[in-house]
């Protein structure tokens, strides 16, 4: 499994908030996500995006994160993807 960890440029809310129905669409039609959300910043306002992909490869989880409606949207100042492993849950 892969992590796609990114954080929404600052004043991006609005992009955000645009594009999160094409967002949700994309999470849903592609059947990969095992787990997704966004951050929140002090106020409580959506500020970035984690998403845990069902992936075999680091290029597979890059191309759906690549995507992302949200990143077509430059909506992202910064996106890393990790290799992540369940432990607990």
């Amino acid at each position: 499994m892969f992590a796609v960890i990114c954080t929404d440029k600052p004043g991006s809310l609005d992009i955000r908030k645009a594009n999160r129905d094409a967002h949700l669409g994309y999470i849903e039609d592609t059947g990969v996500v095992v787990m997704a959300g966004p951050f929140l910043d002090d106020n409580g306002d959506m500020s970035g995006s984690l998403v845990i992909l069902s992936v075999t490869s680091r290029e597979a989880a890059l191309d759906w994160a690549k995507g992302d409606p949200y990143a077509k949207a430059d909506l992202f100042a910064d996106v890393r993807i990790e290799e992540w492993k369940k432990v607990v849950g």
